[in-house]
């Protein structure tokens, strides 16, 4: 096979791609069609299928609209484009060459108006595309004097169908066209937002279960027996000594009263560490490299190194944050692992932990969590001196007991100070426990509805930045229609060829690798990075260029020529395998086998209400797949016979109905 610039080619193609790549569906309804929906809305949605370059559902529901009486100028207007739309009138049925015949003969009993005006227009361009350039003068100069939308919708649809002499006379207001629309509505800054995974809703870490039924439950015994072994201990000593009891009760009270209520605010706020956790990011089961929890984590590493506070580097921000950082990797890991998704639709709540972390470092907030913690060195003094000032006061009770009573009262005072020890400690770790639970699940639950509503703003700020942001269909594909117009137009000129060389021309649409995909519902997959392949269709071969774009910029790398005879393209196949997709494979009689991707597999990548075979046939037919597999099959197929057949010159002329 012969090159234009030398080269050898490789059948490896770039191409070519391997594997599923995840798209991202958006939740729109602007191609839902209710089953009981009017013919009016049958028809705007097919028109919306037309604008967004999916012609063969445009079709479907115009002609639907217009069976259940939904007609007028208008209506035909645009059932014309959509049987014309990324066609050639070789590509036409009989039966639809006839049906287009029978509107024509419609035009005189509609009314007068720019709609009609259209229609007419476009009847006449069919019936001068086998004309000379002399002859279309005339139906040249009403095109221009229509509308714009008009006149734009027909040069558009009518790409295919306009050839020759004809098209020669449009290429330039075409290409002027493209150039002014390429980077419109602000194309750089906003195709992202299309490819964008859609996020998954905010979540926090809920507040822990109490654990404090037990201590309840047990509470009330170990009390009674404290009150019991504590009354019976003073009760002897008031007995034994009646002014030396009463001074101790005191000391007692006033001791056990301070080391209760400083008690608390040590003891009884300080939280104890949690039993679970890291016990989910230590037994993940998917935890292994590529797993949900390590992209967590490397998101995490991500965000925190480029979202560093003033002074630090990224390594040291990393070091001082690694606590800060695994613990919050650690719960995003849990609270979002059940969901099977990928980690690109939690990135927005990570990107914002990131951003709030670096705001409390600069607050001085980080780690305000611990200081607030920590018990004051003087708390823990009062409730040290309290227990032991307590304890020299029962102490004292029990000498006060021994010295002044015979026996068996110093036995009984004895097991009352015993019973007081016990049943003291165990009530009062009781009642600690408790009084701790409460403050931690109130705390946590403080520390959770604030954290659900800070993530749940954040949340709501990025969907809607998402919304405001991301294009429409139609802007996606007018962007990829001005793409393909610019790359047909430097390949003429490279070729130094005009549209009155060519008899007829292709371009194959098709994603490359890697990529990024989304489609609203219903719609056709769009793809972050694109293949263009141009066939230009000569009296002495086909002419092959194929280039990678990058749709986000319009930028193109990786540009191939190939020339060939038409007897050349020996064979030509469509293969479809349902885990992988639609390949597509030229076998050149002196070159390798061509195995091109056309499209990916729809199975993981539908919506619940939604049909495989209708999205594929969708994607193929906004690609402009279709066409380009009748011609490349009709080539291998005739060789040198089919160029007789379908030159410009050769086309049967359209008869206008009278």
């Amino acid at each position: 096979m012969s090159h234009g610039n030398g080269a050898t080619f490789n059948s490896a193609d770039h191409d070519s791609t391997v594997g599923i790549q995840a798209g991202t569906v958006h939740n729109s309804n602007v191609y839902f069609v209710h089953p009981d929906a009017s013919p009016q809305e049958k028809y705007r949605v097919g028109v919306r299928f037309l604008e967004d370059g999916v012609s063969s559902r445009a079709r479907e529901m115009i002609t639907d609209a217009l069976a259940h009486g939904y007609d007028g100028a208008e209506v035909r207007f645009h059932w014309v484009l959509a049987i014309l739309s990324g066609r050639t009138y070789h590509d036409l049925s009989t039966e639809e060459v006839h049906r287009l015949h029978y509107t024509s003969g419609l035009l005189r009993i509609y009314a007068e108006g720019e709609w009609k005006e259209a229609l007419r227009v476009t009847f006449d361009l069919l019936a001068v595309l086998s004309a000379t350039s002399g002859e279309t003068g005339a139906v040249l100069k009403q095109l221009h004097d229509l509308p714009l939308r008009q006149r734009d919708a027909i040069l558009r649809h009518l790409d295919l169908m306009l050839t020759g002499g004809l098209r020669d006379d449009l290429w330039a207001e075409t290409c002027e066209r493209a150039a002014a629309e390429r980077f419109g509505n602000d194309r750089i800054r906003r195709v992202w937002a299309y490819f964008a995974p859609v996020p998954i809703g905010a979540r926090a870490a809920p507040p822990r279960p109490s654990t404090a039924a037990a201590a309840r439950a047990a509470l009330p015994v170990r009390a009674a027996l404290f009150a019991f072994s504590s009354a019976l201990l003073w009760a002897l000593a008031l007995i034994a000594d009646p002014a030396k009891a009463i001074a101790e009760v005191l000391v007692a009270l006033g001791a056990g009263l301070t080391a209760a209520l400083s008690g608390v605010r040590w003891w009884g706020r300080e939280p104890r560490p949690d039993p679970t956790a890291g016990a989910g990011a230590r037994h993940d089961p998917i935890s292994a490299e590529g797993g949900f929890t390590n992209s967590v984590r490397r998101s995490f590493d991500h965000y925190f190194s480029v979202r560093t506070p003033y002074g630090f580097t990224a390594e040291a921000w990393l070091a001082h944050t690694a606590p800060v950082r695994g613990s919050l990797a650690a719960e995003i890991a849990d609270l979002y692992r059940e969901s099977r998704i990928g980690v690109e639709r939690v990135t927005w709540l990570i990107r914002y932990l990131a951003e709030d972390t670096r705001n409390r470092h600069n607050n001085g907030t980080l780690f305000e969590d611990h200081r607030q913690d920590r018990t004051p060195a003087r708390t823990k003094a009062l409730t040290v001196a309290a227990l032991a000032l307590l304890a020299t006061a029962a102490l004292a009770a029990f000498g006060t007991v021994v010295s002044g009573a015979a026996s068996p009262r110093p036995l009984w005072a004895f097991l009352a100070v015993l019973g007081a020890a016990w049943s003291g400690h165990a009530t009062a770790s009781r009642w600690l426990e408790i009084r701790r639970e409460e403050h931690r699940l109130a705390r946590e639950t403080q520390r959770y509805q604030e954290q659900l509503t800070a993530r749940q703003i954040a949340y709501e700020r990025w969907k809607e930045l998402l919304d405001v942001t991301r294009p429409s269909e139609q802007e996606m594909e007018t962007w990829l229609s001005c793409d393909k117009t610019s790359f047909i137009d430097e390949a003429l000129r490279y070729h130094r060829l005009t549209w009155r060389d060519l008899i007829t021309h292709t371009v194959l649409v098709t994603p490359a690798r890697p990529h990024k995909r989304g489609r609203v519902r219903g719609g056709p997959w769009r793809y972050s990075r694109y293949v263009f392949r141009l066939f230009l269709f000569t009296q002495d071969g086909i002419r092959e260029i194929s280039s990678e774009f990058d749709f986000s910029d319009a930028t193109r790398k990786n540009e191939q020529r190939s020339n060939y005879r038409f007897d050349a393209l020996s064979s030509v196949q469509v293969t479809e395998n349902a885990d992988i997709g639609y390949d597509l494979e030229l076998v050149l009689t002196n070159g390798p086998t061509r195995k091109i991707r056309i499209k990916d597999a729809e199975a993981h990548q539908l919506a619940p209400d939604e049909n495989a075979q209708e999205i594929s046939e969708i994607t193929l037919s906004a690609a402009g797949s279709t066409h380009t597999f009748r011609l490349l099959e009709g080539i291998a197929a005739d060789g040198k016979g089919w160029i007789e057949r379908h030159s410009p010159t050769n086309l049967t002329p359209f008869q206008i109905a009278g």
